[in-house]
């Protein structure tokens, strides 16, 4: 199945790609909310790690068993009408949040972040392709990485507005026994922002369908099953898959664990945590364009990443908690243990990586790569994985010393995504 921008369509790219960028600025902002939700939750309903990595699985899990239906919602109801339903589903997740706040109850939270994971899966099965198809081929990459700063700056911007609307009224109770007031106040104060949340994305999803977003032609020329077999055929199509299930694994532990690691050391502002990554992704992105391929190609970037996502994890394992340095937030000075800053100095390590690998593993595909990008998008399921494992290796042992510990987690994949920098991408045949 190929994917081609209807021939009427193609005199301006410009309306499209803008279209694109508030969509994923939009994802970016849903997704990097979880890691203030995280801590938050675990702070409010008293979870342990491993309960609390539970909010995380939950959202990355619906990628392993909606990414297909998604695919084929999307061939049956077109591209831009998908983007509007997986925005609608997004919206219900939302509003989802009002129950779960009211009565406390855990399962109805993690409910709602798996309809909101479904969501996404949508959305997402809909907006990249546009992305690798809407302008030229050898370009795809500097686009990828565009809409990734895009995401990841919402990722910044998501946990201060968190903290703005919602915990900001709750300074001086972390490392506190809450009363049933306190947790009941600190629940209820969700409601309100999830509600707006919901909305806002309920009335953007009407208006993509009537904004000159231009369709993509699927040409079928052989069953969904055999397309995905013969993609699978290509090692470096089948490996990218696996680096991006690791490589997401490792960017949702640096990103929404942070959170949590900081409650567990007593930082009052835990919630903007997820900012500090964001914010080092957001450089990686930039000085990716600005370097890639001029200075350095995209697998020697990659196999650097890799290298220094190595270096970065033994650092936190063993760094000593106890040093602190003074961090700034909104003009507001902060001191934090050098440990969160050198998880934070991951998202870096981490930002080359989704921008390298996609073109790496669609290299060569043809007409198999729209079903490949979709292959690719259900590596997102390692965010599910990551976490969990996360919270496992903690020996659910609500202490920081065990948090710490169970970082060294990461080291396997990223050696995974120097295999495929240095090997894997380069495979042609299984033999």
């Amino acid at each position: 199945m190929e994917v081609t921008v209807s021939k009427t369509n193609k005199q301006s790219n410009f309306i499209p790609m803008a279209i694109v960028a508030t969509l994923f600025f939009i994802l970016g902002f849903a997704t990097w909310l979880n890691g203030s939700l995280m801590p938050y939750l675990k702070q409010v309903l008293q979870l342990t790690p491993f309960q609390a990595s539970l909010i995380l699985f939950s959202f990355y899990i619906a990628v392993t068993f909606t990414a297909v239906p998604s695919a084929m919602i999307i061939r049956k109801v077109g591209y831009k009408n998908g983007m509007a339903i997986g925005m609608a589903t997004m919206m219900v997740a939302g509003l989802l949040f009002i129950p779960a706040a009211k009565t406390q109850v855990f399962a109805l939270f993690l409910f709602a972040q798996l309809v909101m994971g479904a969501g996404q899966t949508l959305l997402q099965t809909a907006v990249n392709p546009y992305v690798v198809r809407i302008g030229p081929e050898e370009s795809a990459a500097a686009r990828v990485s565009i809409m990734g700063i895009l995401n990841k700056g919402a990722g910044v911007i998501a946990p201060i507005v968190f903290t703005a609307l919602i915990l900001s009224e709750f300074t001086g109770l972390v490392g506190k026994d809450l009363s049933q007031a306190e947790i009941d106040s600190m629940a209820n104060s969700l409601i309100y922002p999830y509600l707006g949340m919901a909305l806002f994305i309920g009335v953007l999803g009407f208006a993509v369908t009537k904004m000159p977003l231009p369709e993509l032609l699927d040409d079928e020329e052989q069953g969904a099953q055999g397309q995905v077999k013969a993609a699978l055929a290509h090692p470096s199509l089948a490996l990218g898959v696996v680096a991006l299930f690791v490589y997401v694994a490792v960017e949702v532990i640096a990103g929404d664990t942070i959170g949590t690691f900081a409650l567990s050391l007593g930082v009052e502002k835990y919630s903007v945590m997820t900012s500090y990554t964001m914010g080092c992704m957001v450089l990686g992105y930039i000085l990716g364009i600005a370097l890639i391929p001029r200075v350095i190609s995209q697998q020697a970037a990659l196999s650097v990443s890799a290298i220094l996502g190595c270096i970065l994890t033994l650092a936190v394992v063993f760094s000593d908690t106890s040093s602190v340095v003074i961090a700034t937030t909104l003009g507001l000075e902060v001191q934090l243990p050098d440990t969160l800053l050198m998880i934070a100095v991951l998202g870096f390590a981490n930002a080359i990586v989704w921008p390298a690998v996609w073109p790496l593993a669609l290299s060569g595909l043809g007409k198999l790569t729209s079903v490949g990008s979709g292959l690719l998008v259900m590596g997102i399921a390692g965010g599910a994985f990551g976490p969990l494992f996360w919270g496992l290796a903690s020996g659910g042992v609500d202490s920081a010393e065990a948090q710490q510990g169970a970082y060294i987690v990461m080291l396997p994949c990223y050696l995974f995504i120097l295999f495929y920098a240095v090997k894997g991408h380069k495979m042609k045949s299984w033999k």
